[in-house]
């Protein structure tokens, strides 16, 4: 089993930033990959990131060359840099992981971006 447990959220005016952090315990020494999605208010839940543990990054097209994913070491927090953050990327950010038998998903953490 893996635990995840996101941190990092909160109120930001368009154009600031944010570092979003999450934080993994239990099995964390297989995963495949971690990634970050979002789910705005009355909206489904989308895909922003994944970081493949044999290396390797992906974005959505919505975050790309604003937002980066990152992560160290299976010992380390999952961060995602958010800059020129718009309104449209109101939401709450959650943290997944992937591997052999493992789909794990945090709590969210809330990213509100003030016009």
């Amino acid at each position: 089993q893996v635990q995840l447990v996101e941190s990092g959220g909160g109120l930001v005016q368009a154009g600031g930033s944010l570092r979003l952090s999450c934080t993994a315990s239990g099995s964390i020494y297989n995963l495949d990959a971690m990634g970050w999605y979002r789910q705005a208010p009355g909206k489904q839940r989308e895909w922003v990131a994944t970081i493949f543990t044999r290396g390797g990054t992906k974005y959505a097209d919505s975050v790309k060359g604003r937002f980066t994913i990152s992560r160290d070491g299976a010992r380390d927090p999952l961060l995602l840099q958010m800059n020129s953050l718009k309104p449209e990327d109101t939401a709450v950010y959650y943290c997944k992981a992937l591997g052999p038998g493992v789909s794990a998903w945090g709590k969210g953490t809330l990213v509100t971006v003030s016009s």
